[in-house]
């Protein structure tokens, strides 16, 4: 008998369902996010307990550029060209002879130019209804870090451990270096006395 893991991804009857579990942390980007479960799973945390949950899910569209004939023959073109040698790679594998390879060439030029003239066509009907190209993307307004109950304290205190650890490392300041010793002035000799000194036993006119 096999125990169902409540974080699992999918229940009983095999469809998807949230994880259950309590929330870690919540961050407002995916990196922040996954940035947490590898701290985690630098720490030696069991890794299989966290899930990622993205809240307030968005659709947004970002536009990459106006739609021409010429964009639209050369995406044709390019998206043709890797099924011709697709199927050209797959008689060169049935065939390995030398003689194959120009089949694979064709292969390459039959299917830019079919992927060319469909791309052509596709744009010129749906131009008054599409004129330019887009990226589509699934963006959630805040992430949280699901985890098992049992485990919430001791991931917490992964988490603020590596946090504190991040500014001490980053504020701590380099040794000082000791002062260099100013250098010593040497002793001066004493003058010479300008008067000479007179001998014993001479006198002076």
């Amino acid at each position: 008998m096999s125990n169902q893991n409540p974080l699992n991804g999918r229940g009983a009857s095999g469809f998807p369902v949230l994880p259950k579990g309590e929330a870690l942390a919540t961050y407002e980007t995916y990196a922040e996010a996954q940035h947490a479960v590898d701290v985690l799973a630098r720490a030696d945390f069991p890794v299989k307990q966290l899930s990622i949950v993205g809240s307030d899910l968005k659709s947004v569209e970002h536009v990459t550029g106006k739609l021409t004939y010429g964009r639209a023959a050369l995406a044709g073109a390019a998206s043709g060209a890797w099924l011709g040698i697709f199927f050209g790679l797959l008689l060169f594998i049935f065939s390995p002879t030398g003689a194959s390879l120009p089949f694979v060439l064709a292969a390459l030029l039959i299917g830019a130019g079919f992927g060319m003239l469909f791309g052509i066509v596709t744009y010129a009907v749906n131009r008054k209804r599409r004129d330019f190209t887009s990226v589509m993307q699934v963006i959630a307004g805040s992430y949280s870090v699901i985890v098992d109950p049992e485990l919430v304290n001791r991931a917490r205190n992964l988490l603020s451990g590596a946090a504190d650890a991040a500014p001490q490392a980053a504020s701590r300041p380099a040794e000082a270096e000791p002062p260099a010793t100013p250098p010593q002035a040497s002793p001066t000799e004493p003058a010479p006395d300008p008067k000479p000194k007179s001998a014993p036993g001479h006198t002076s006119d």
